[in-house]
Protein backbone atom coordinates (compact mmCIF):
# COMPACT_ATOMS: atom_id res chain seq x y z
CA UNK A 1 0.00 0.00 0.00
CA UNK A 2 1.20 3.32 -0.56
CA UNK A 3 1.14 6.65 1.70
CA UNK A 4 1.00 9.98 0.75
CA UNK A 5 2.16 11.10 4.50
CA UNK A 6 5.51 13.23 4.90
CA UNK A 7 6.45 10.60 7.30
CA UNK A 8 6.09 6.96 6.14
CA UNK A 9 7.21 5.10 3.04
CA UNK A 10 4.13 2.75 3.25
CA UNK A 11 1.27 1.61 5.44
CA UNK A 12 -0.81 -1.87 5.58
CA UNK A 13 -3.49 -3.52 7.60
CA UNK A 14 -3.51 -7.31 7.76
CA UNK A 15 -4.78 -10.09 9.98
CA UNK A 16 -3.28 -12.93 11.37
CA UNK A 17 -4.63 -16.12 9.79
CA UNK A 18 -2.94 -18.35 12.96
CA UNK A 19 -0.40 -18.34 15.20
CA UNK A 20 2.23 -21.13 14.72
CA UNK A 21 4.93 -22.22 17.38
CA UNK A 22 8.19 -24.10 17.06
CA UNK A 23 10.56 -25.42 19.11
CA UNK A 24 13.65 -25.69 17.90
CA UNK A 25 16.61 -28.56 19.03
CA UNK A 26 19.46 -27.75 20.72
CA UNK A 27 22.62 -27.05 18.28
CA UNK A 28 20.60 -25.03 15.88
CA UNK A 29 21.01 -22.06 14.09
CA UNK A 30 18.07 -19.60 14.82
CA UNK A 31 17.89 -18.34 11.92
CA UNK A 32 17.95 -21.56 10.11
CA UNK A 33 15.33 -22.74 12.65
CA UNK A 34 13.24 -19.84 11.62
CA UNK A 35 13.29 -20.53 8.01
CA UNK A 36 12.43 -24.39 9.31
CA UNK A 37 9.53 -23.05 11.03
CA UNK A 38 8.09 -21.20 8.00
CA UNK A 39 8.89 -24.26 5.36
CA UNK A 40 7.36 -26.72 8.05
CA UNK A 41 3.96 -24.58 8.51
CA UNK A 42 4.10 -22.99 4.70
CA UNK A 43 4.59 -19.60 5.83
CA UNK A 44 4.83 -16.95 3.12
CA UNK A 45 5.06 -14.08 5.26
CA UNK A 46 4.42 -13.17 8.61
CA UNK A 47 5.59 -11.69 12.04
CA UNK A 48 8.03 -12.76 14.65
CA UNK A 49 6.17 -12.48 18.11
CA UNK A 50 8.33 -13.88 20.49
CA UNK A 51 11.32 -16.10 21.37
CA UNK A 52 12.31 -17.79 24.38
CA UNK A 53 15.07 -19.60 25.32
CA UNK A 54 18.52 -20.51 25.98
CA UNK A 55 21.30 -19.60 23.95
CA UNK A 56 24.78 -21.31 24.14
CA UNK A 57 26.31 -18.86 21.16
CA UNK A 58 25.33 -15.50 19.36
CA UNK A 59 26.94 -13.32 17.13
CA UNK A 60 25.50 -9.66 17.42
CA UNK A 61 25.62 -7.43 14.58
CA UNK A 62 24.94 -3.81 14.60
CA UNK A 63 25.80 -0.64 12.57
CA UNK A 64 29.03 1.20 13.83
CA UNK A 65 28.36 4.48 11.20
CA UNK A 66 24.97 4.71 9.37
CA UNK A 67 26.74 5.21 5.10
CA UNK A 68 26.64 8.75 3.98
CA UNK A 69 23.76 7.53 1.14
CA UNK A 70 22.56 4.57 3.47
CA UNK A 71 23.65 1.98 1.49
CA UNK A 72 25.16 -0.59 4.21
CA UNK A 73 27.78 -2.97 3.70
CA UNK A 74 30.25 -4.60 6.25
CA UNK A 75 32.60 -2.37 6.18
CA UNK A 76 29.95 -0.31 8.30
CA UNK A 77 29.29 -2.82 10.25
CA UNK A 78 30.57 -4.48 13.71
CA UNK A 79 30.20 -7.98 15.06
CA UNK A 80 30.34 -9.38 18.29
CA UNK A 81 30.69 -13.11 19.06
CA UNK A 82 29.96 -14.57 22.39
CA UNK A 83 30.13 -18.27 23.53
CA UNK A 84 28.34 -18.83 26.93
CA UNK A 85 25.06 -19.06 28.32
CA UNK A 86 22.43 -16.57 27.55
CA UNK A 87 18.96 -15.89 27.81
CA UNK A 88 16.86 -14.71 24.60
CA UNK A 89 14.42 -11.87 26.00
CA UNK A 90 13.48 -10.43 22.98
CA UNK A 91 13.37 -11.85 19.23
CA UNK A 92 10.77 -9.43 16.75
CA UNK A 93 11.12 -9.81 13.24
CA UNK A 94 9.34 -10.40 10.27
CA UNK A 95 8.90 -13.14 7.34
CA UNK A 96 8.57 -12.98 3.78
CA UNK A 97 8.86 -14.52 0.46
CA UNK A 98 11.50 -13.62 -2.52
CA UNK A 99 10.33 -14.14 -5.96
CA UNK A 100 12.59 -17.07 -6.16
CA UNK A 101 10.81 -18.46 -3.57
CA UNK A 102 12.71 -18.11 -1.24
CA UNK A 103 12.44 -17.37 2.76
CA UNK A 104 13.59 -13.87 3.52
CA UNK A 105 13.62 -13.67 7.82
CA UNK A 106 14.64 -10.46 9.09
CA UNK A 107 14.96 -10.55 12.84
CA UNK A 108 17.05 -8.32 15.43
CA UNK A 109 17.35 -10.08 19.28
CA UNK A 110 18.40 -9.30 22.78
CA UNK A 111 20.07 -11.57 24.84
CA UNK A 112 21.18 -11.32 28.93
CA UNK A 113 24.48 -13.40 29.96
CA UNK A 114 26.70 -12.64 32.81
CA UNK A 115 29.86 -10.60 32.50
CA UNK A 116 31.87 -10.34 35.70
CA UNK A 117 28.84 -11.35 37.92
CA UNK A 118 26.63 -8.86 36.13
CA UNK A 119 23.82 -9.48 33.88
CA UNK A 120 23.89 -7.74 30.79
CA UNK A 121 21.58 -7.23 28.16
CA UNK A 122 23.14 -6.97 24.82
CA UNK A 123 20.93 -6.59 21.06
CA UNK A 124 21.62 -6.88 17.12
CA UNK A 125 20.42 -8.01 14.18
CA UNK A 126 20.18 -11.72 13.83
CA UNK A 127 22.81 -13.46 11.74
CA UNK A 128 24.11 -17.19 11.24
CA UNK A 129 26.08 -18.57 14.13
CA UNK A 130 23.47 -17.51 16.92
CA UNK A 131 22.77 -20.98 17.94
CA UNK A 132 19.60 -22.03 20.40
CA UNK A 133 20.39 -24.13 23.82
CA UNK A 134 17.44 -25.22 25.87
CA UNK A 135 13.80 -24.37 25.66
CA UNK A 136 13.76 -22.69 22.42
CA UNK A 137 10.50 -21.86 21.53
CA UNK A 138 9.68 -19.21 18.63
CA UNK A 139 6.33 -17.97 17.95
CA UNK A 140 5.18 -16.49 14.50
CA UNK A 141 1.73 -14.68 13.80
CA UNK A 142 0.81 -15.55 10.42
CA UNK A 143 -0.35 -13.66 7.38
CA UNK A 144 -1.95 -15.42 4.44
CA UNK A 145 -1.34 -12.19 1.97
CA UNK A 146 0.32 -12.80 -1.71
CA UNK A 147 1.18 -8.86 -1.56
CA UNK A 148 3.53 -8.67 1.14
CA UNK A 149 6.97 -9.92 -0.46
CA UNK A 150 10.79 -9.53 0.30
CA UNK A 151 13.38 -7.82 -2.28
CA UNK A 152 16.26 -5.82 -2.63
CA UNK A 153 15.96 -1.54 -2.07
CA UNK A 154 18.28 -0.63 -4.32
CA UNK A 155 18.53 2.58 -2.19
CA UNK A 156 19.85 1.14 1.05
CA UNK A 157 21.49 -2.23 -0.65
CA UNK A 158 19.37 -4.24 1.49
CA UNK A 159 16.54 -6.45 1.25
CA UNK A 160 13.09 -5.41 2.09
CA UNK A 161 9.68 -6.06 2.83
CA UNK A 162 7.14 -4.73 0.32
CA UNK A 163 3.57 -4.45 1.68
Amino acid sequence: MGSDSKLLERTGSYQFSRIVMGKLKIGTDLLDGIKEIARQENIRSGVILSGIGALGKAVFRNAKMMPPDYKMEDKYRVYLELEQAMELVSLPGWIATKENGEIEVHAHFMASLVIDDKIVTLGGHLTKGTIASIKMVIVIGVIDDGRIKAAVDPAINQTEIYF
